[in-house]
This record gives C-alpha cells, sequence and structure tokens, in this order.
C-alpha cells in the first residue's frame, strides 16, 4: 500500500530545536466496504446538493459560506478570511509544553493517532535528538494543534524511527466511571478467582493484528464477488454442437451423396432412352 499524502504539515518545536514535520493519519477505512445511493428503477447513482431553504434552488459551491446563528433565521456569515484572522499559533507548530510519565495517560482519553515524520532530510538530526530524549526519560509530550480549524491538546509518544500524536477527548467528553461502577459487588470467592486464573493462562496468546478482523466485511466482499461472478456474460462454448461444425460436415456428405444418387438416377435414365 502506498504511503498516504500527509493530513498537516509544520514544525515540532522543544525548547530552542526546531525542525519540519509532517503528519499522516495512522489508520485507514479505505479499505471498508462503502455503497453508493442507487435509483434501483435506472441504477443511476444519486447525488446531493445543497439547496436554499427558502428559493428551494440548488446553491453553488462559490456560494456556501458559513454562518453563526444569533436569532430565528438570522446569522453572522463569517468568510474564509474571517477564519484565518483567528488562527492561533498552533495552526502550524506543536510546541511541546510538558512532559507527563508514559504510563500516567488513561487509554480512555486517547481519540485519534497519527504517525509524525521529520518532513525534510535537514530536520532529520533534531527530530531524532526530540524523540531520543523523550525515550529516555519514558515521557510523552503534551501539546496543541489545530486540526481541522478546531485546536486540539494532544501527546506525543515516541514510537520506533517515529513519533506516534495522539488527539486527546476533552475532559467534558468522558463520562466519570463513577456514575456506573458505584455499588457493584467487590467480593470475590478466592478458589473461583484461580480457577479462572488457570482459563486465562491456557488462552494467553501473543497480540496480532489478525485478532481484530470484521467478520461482516469478509461476508459482503464475498457476497460481492459472488454477484459479479453471476454478471459475466456466458463464455462462448468450443465444444462441437449441432449446428457447428460437425452439422456442416454431416451437410456435405448428405449433399455429395445426393449428387450421385441424381448422377446415377440420370444415367438409368438415359439408357433406359
Amino acid at each position: 500500500m502506498a504511503p498516504r499524502r500527509p493530513y498537516w504539515r509544520g514544525y515540532l518545536k522543544l525548547s530552542l530545536v526546531t525542525c519540519p514535520v509532517a503528519m499522516t493519519p495512522a489508520t485507514s477505512e479505505s479499505e471498508k466496504v462503502r455503497f453508493h445511493t442507487l435509483n434501483e428503477k435506472t441504477g443511476n447513482r444519486v447525488v446531493s446538493q445543497y439547496i436554499d431553504s427558502v428559493t428551494g434552488k440548488p446553491v453553488k459551491d462559490e456560494d456556501e459560506a458559513k454562518g453563526y446563528e444569533r436569532g430565528e433565521n438570522d446569522y453572522i456569515i463569517l468568510t474564509d478570511e474571517d477564519l484565518e484572522s483567528v488562527e492561533l499559533e498552533t495552526v502550524r507548530t506543536i510546541d511541546i509544553e510538558k512532559f507527563v510519565p508514559r504510563e500516567s495517560i488513561e487509554w480512555i482519553y486517547l481519540d485519534t493517532p497519527f504517525y509524525l515524520t521529520a518532513n525534510e532530510k535537514i530536520g532529520d538530526e533534531a527530530f531524532a535528538v526530540i524523540r531520543e530524549a523523550m525515550k529516555a526519560q519514558d515521557v510523552v509530550g503534551v501539546s496543541r494543534v489545530v486540526l481541522g480549524r478546531r485546536e486540539r491538546e494532544v501527546i506525543l509518544k515516541p514510537h520506533d524511527e517515529g513519533i506516534v500524536v495522539w488527539t486527546l477527548r476533552f475532559g467534558d467528553e468522558v463520562r466519570p466511571e463513577t456514575e456506573y461502577f458505584t455499588g457493584i459487588d467487590k467480593k470475590s470467592d478466592a478458589s473461583d478467582v484461580a480457577a479462572l486464573e488457570k482459563v486465562i493462562k491456557k488462552r494467553m496468546k501473543e497480540w496480532s493484528p489478525e485478532m481484530v478482523s470484521d467478520p461482516i466485511q469478509e461476508s459482503l466482499l464475498k457476497l460481492i464477488a459472488e454477484k459479479k461472478k453471476a454478471r459475466k456474460p456466458a463464455k462462448k462454448s468450443t465444444a462441437k454442437s449441432a449446428t457447428g461444425d460437425d452439422e456442416k460436415k454431416s451437410n456435405v456428405i448428405n449433399i455429395m451423396d445426393a449428387l450421385k444418387k441424381s448422377v446415377e438416377k440420370e444415367l438409368k435414365s438415359r439408357k433406359a432412352r
């Protein structure tokens, strides 16, 4: 699979060390089965478009704008220039402000992963220095970056020769577990726990990406392949049929016999005369 184009380009900064970097999504959904909406009667694709809610007419791409509602049917229009004017420094720079122990980040806060790499050869050394310093201290960096016009908290974790950037969920997006885990019985029978520990040990395996396969996806691909096969035009048979070469040869033989019989009949008729 060819590497994807960078989703974000900018600079990584730690104190006085700065280097150009590129960030690419670490996950992909391009392999998923996707469907188009069709007109079942014609088999043509159905397209969607923005319609003016008052005039009922389609709106051209160049006429679309973002609006903030300040009252019923009353909007403040914001242009691209307006939005660019409020851009923060984090639009182009990931400045590592603080560090925390690597194991102290609760997994529930991790949102979307990205791969961060040096974007130019001139920045390779500076990038490596930042990466190796975090590895040596066993820490992750905490910073901010603007993605999709929204500033996101991120952590930077050294990984192999690169760095993995995880966007973090905002604090108000994570529900406290006390709302759900309160009242659960904490007691457990020691013998039962020991018995289940044996079962766990027997089922212990090394992690593999194959453990997270999608059976629905596999079934859909199989179904699509079967439908493709059913739609293929039937191949012309190479076997000789009743209307093939055998029939032609048969016709030739019959005609020759008929001619012979006709000649013999003509000769007999002449002799008789």
